[in-house]
């Protein structure tokens, strides 16, 4: 399976960042590939207000399905 992220992808943090106040759990978007497993993400509210903008590795991201996962890699492949 490809778990490569694509930009617009929704992500949450797998891990806790408190020297930036974020948590394990928190949910953003990818608006920026940076470099190979480099991506910037953009964390927001629910009125739409950005509270957290900083690059992280993918490994620090778990890619959330709104979809049954088969549609999003049947295209890939």
């Amino acid at each position: 399976m490809d778990k490569s992220f694509r930009i617009l992808d929704v992500v949450a943090l797998v891990e806790n960042l408190p020297e930036r106040k974020l948590w394990r759990g928190q949910v953003g978007t990818i608006i920026e590939d940076l470099a190979p497993g480099v991506h910037e993400v953009e964390f927001c509210d629910n009125a739409g207000r950005t509270y957290a903008s900083l690059a992280l590795p993918a490994t620090r991201l778990m890619l959330l399905h709104h979809e049954p996962v088969e549609q999003r890699y049947a295209a890939v492949a």
